[in-house]
């Protein structure tokens, strides 16, 4: 690993569906790259693996991590993966154990685990000398998780968070009051100016959406 930081932060939308519940959606993924010129860590690798890998290039993808198991945000982990893997490194898909009932309904062939490598709440992983901090945040899904990056002043929400308020919660393996929970006690703990960019549509930062706390909770009740 880097010494220091020279971790830098690529974007990429890839286009697809979400299903759930017998209900399937036309869906934009954001695709987040965090890394340098030699190493990367890929959040979340939906539809497009040809996409994805093109943007990771030649680099060394260290892991692919999964924000929650939503096939619109897991469909493609094992494939990118195992394209990145050699005989000295095998890239690991990291998932929280709490959302392997979710993986299971996109990989029923790829039991999470032995397909996955357990995310643990308060986790560090480093890449280009950066360290990525591991929020487990429940309620869109039971194991969803949030990644922060001090140095770059940024998280990665997924389905948590996003710009104008919490990711839904009126399907299977969801819950209103746990969002509520995770992101009032663990994401609006963190400092106001950090940017918060998100599995769908557009940022936002922690300061812009703290004030509308009180607004989500009666509108969700």
């Amino acid at each position: 690993m880097n010494a220091r930081s020279t971790a830098r932060v690529e974007h990429l939308l890839t286009s697809g569906t979400f299903s759930l519940d017998g209900q399937t959606f036309d869906v934009d993924n954001n695709v987040w790259i965090v890394g340098d010129d030699s190493e990367v860590v890929v959040l979340d690798a939906p539809h497009d693996v040809d996409a994805i890998a093109a943007a990771i290039g030649d680099r060394r993808l260290l892991a692919v991590l999964c924000t929650h198991a939503h096939d619109d945000h897991v469909r493609r982990a094992p494939e990118l993966a195992e394209r990145f893997s050699t005989e000295q490194h095998r890239v690991p898909v990291l998932l929280h154990p709490a959302d392997r009932q979710v993986w299971e309904l996109t990989h029923p062939d790829q039991d999470a685990r032995t397909a996955t490598v357990d995310l643990v709440h308060g986790q560090v992983l480093t890449v280009a000398g950066t360290e990525l901090h591991v929020l487990h945040t429940p309620g869109h899904t039971p194991g969803a998780v949030c990644v922060y990056a001090p140095a770059l002043g940024t998280v990665f929400t997924g389905d948590t968070l996003f710009a104008g308020g919490p990711g839904a919660t009126g399907r299977s393996f969801s819950s209103f009051d746990t969002i509520i929970d995770s992101i009032r006690d663990v994401l609006l703990e963190l400092p106001p100016e950090t940017r918060v960019l998100t599995g769908h549509g557009q940022d936002t930062t922690i300061g812009d959406e703290a004030p509308h706390l009180d607004e989500w909770i009666t509108r969700g009740h």
